[in-house]
């Protein structure tokens, strides 16, 4: 029997990466042929020869260990090999802290790339932003680096300063960024009141989201009163994934019925589906999610979920298009695979693989001019050998991951403000209720 963990997270966090379900099954033996066993024994060959004649001594765990990081990273860019200390880090990021810089990344030629700093993390107020490529770290070159091997080389013991090489689309040349090393704890949700509305953003989807959401909501209508609430904002822009089940919550906290989400695999019989239960934390107010290019995964599931049961208006640019589901398998004391194992699909049926969330209402959140050219649009459909969508077309997935640090200068957010007070008009708000039924 192995106990798999199956995931949704954008890539890899420096310390942290997001599961979602546990289960325990056996897997299913797949005979190979012969041609497989010839394969495997050209490997072994290889392998022996460079044991035995390569100049230096070569460490043969080491060996192994790159091998399979090359197998899997020849699959998609969401598989990948963890050693034993990434396995133990992602037990840890379930619990929502973890150590690191607080960046979220992936590769792509081979180099480090920042998929977005994590918010109050010593990366993001160093001045790392979506969209930069790490070139060396403390002067060593990224290339020839597996990510996993990269990611070893930015953790290191709290308070302790590493130096990141970076290129950014729109500077002349590579620049160096010193970074402090921290533990990284994730407050899930955050929440304030603006005015007579509720705004709730959620960070990131671990174990203590669900919980963090629902003791948001019951603050914010203390703190406005229920009679003078007019509805909620679920801001899930820069939201790279997570917890697949957290994910399910947090949709069910806003729905009464109908499914939230269905995954497929390879096996027809594999498939499952999950529906919400009845409760509206927000007793049915309005609601605008918003999302951006950096909403990638569980956030996406969260968007499509209540878009398709006609629950919320998204309002936002179009996000990652991040929609297939990892699963961790253990590998006893050698670490685990992280393997991509199936595609989710909304409750209308869609996969939203290459292709992201179309927001109802699209709302462009300017670049200042100091970061003009800097910052750009990616999404799951510009990585290489990414799976192909179902859906994805040559518009492809993602926008531009950018929310200002200021909310006073948030266009998106204050357009979505403006919409629940009923202070301008759209006709995709509203949504109109009377639709659930066809998602169901």
């Amino acid at each position: 029997m192995i106990r798999k963990i199956t995931l949704l997270a954008l890539g890899i966090f420096l310390g942290a990466a997001a599961t979602s379900f546990v289960k325990t099954q056996s897997l299913s033996a797949v005979a190979a042929g012969s041609d497989t066993y010839r394969q495997i024994s050209i490997f072994g060959s290889v392998f022996e020869r460079i044991r035995a004649e390569y100049v230096t001594p070569p460490d043969e765990k080491k060996l192994v260990q790159s091998a399979i990081s090359g197998m899997l990273s020849s699959l998609d860019p969401h598989s990948s090999y963890l050693d034993p200390d990434a396995a133990g880090d992602m037990r840890t990021q379930t619990r929502g802290e973890f150590g690191g810089l607080g960046i979220e990344v992936t590769m792509e030629d081979e180099l480090v790339k920042v998929i977005t700093p994590i918010d109050d993390t010593p990366a993001a107020k160093a001045g790392v932003l979506a969209g930069d490529f790490i070139s060396e770290i403390d002067g060593e070159p990224v290339r020839g680096l597996s990510l996993t091997d990269a990611v070893d080389k930015m953790r290191g013991p709290v308070n302790t300063p590493i130096v990141l090489t970076i290129l950014r689309q729109g500077a002349d040349m590579p620049f160096e960024i010193e970074v402090i090393r921290d533990v990284i704890a994730i407050r899930a949700v955050r929440s304030r009141a603006e005015d007579d509305i509720g705004y709730l953003r959620v960070i990131s989807f671990t174990e203590k989201t669900y919980s963090d959401l629902e003791k948001a909501i019951d603050k914010l209508t203390d703190e406005i009163g229920e009679d003078k609430l007019k509805g909620f904002v679920l801001d899930l822009r820069l939201n790279p994934g997570g917890l697949l089940d957290q994910a399910i919550s947090v949709s069910d906290a806003f729905l009464d019925r109908g499914e939230i989400v269905s995954t497929r695999g390879r096996d027809p019989e594999e498939g499952r589906r999950f529906n919400a239960r009845p409760g509206d934390l927000t007793g049915g107010l309005p609601l605008i999610v918003m999302v951006n290019g950096g909403s990638a995964s569980a956030s996406e599931i969260v968007a499509g979920a209540l878009q398709d049961h006609k629950r919320a208006t998204v309002l936002g640019t179009r996000s990652f298009g991040k929609g297939s589901v990892q699963t961790i398998i253990p590998l006893q004391e050698f670490g685990a695979l992280r393997l991509t194992t199936a595609l989710y699909y909304t409750p209308s049926g869609t996969s939203i693989q290459g292709k992201g969330i179309e927001p109802d209402i699209k709302v462009d959140q300017p670049i200042p001019e100091e970061l003009q050219g800097r910052v750009r649009a990616s999404g799951e459909s510009e990585l290489r050998g990414h799976i192909q969508g179902q859906e994805e077309d040559e518009e492809g997935s993602g926008s531009i991951a950018y929310v200002p640090p200021d909310p006073k200068d948030d266009v998106q957010l204050s357009h979505a403000l403006k919409l629940l007070r009923g202070e301008i008009q759209d006709d995709a708000f509203p949504p109109q209720k009377d639709q659930a039924s066809n998602a169901n």
